[in-house]
């Protein structure tokens, strides 16, 4: 397995409006062979942004890498730059981490 994940550092009073903007995007990711699920994960606060991660899991690091060259995901990023709000979203870029799976444990079966 590999898992995809951005770091974005959202500036404080647009969480709400970063959040939407994922929410009402369409994504494509579910017409991708090997795509298995995405999360978008809202983390801590600091004083000058809230850290959030996008995270997608895929079968394999090619199946990731078939993604970022293909038309799904160019028509999902068409769009990235529009939303200008007055007061900047993002503190910088997001930052890209990938990682391949080496260990998976998984909870066991619970009966009803």
């Amino acid at each position: 397995m590999f898992i995809a994940m951005n770091r974005f550092k959202v500036t404080p009073g647009q969480e709400d409006a970063f959040e939407r903007i994922w929410r009402e995007r369409e994504s494509y990711l579910h017409t991708m062979p090997g795509f298995m699920e995405f999360h978008l994960l809202k983390g801590p606060k600091k004083d000058d942004h809230t850290l959030y991660s996008s995270h997608t899991a895929w079968q394999t690091k090619k199946d990731f890498e078939n993604w970022t060259n293909s038309e799904g995901f160019r028509k999902a990023h068409a769009r990235a730059g529009e939303h200008k709000p007055a007061v900047p979203m993002y503190l910088g870029h997001p930052e890209f981490e990938g990682f391949e799976s080496v260990l998976m444990q998984t909870a066991p079966n619970k009966a009803a």
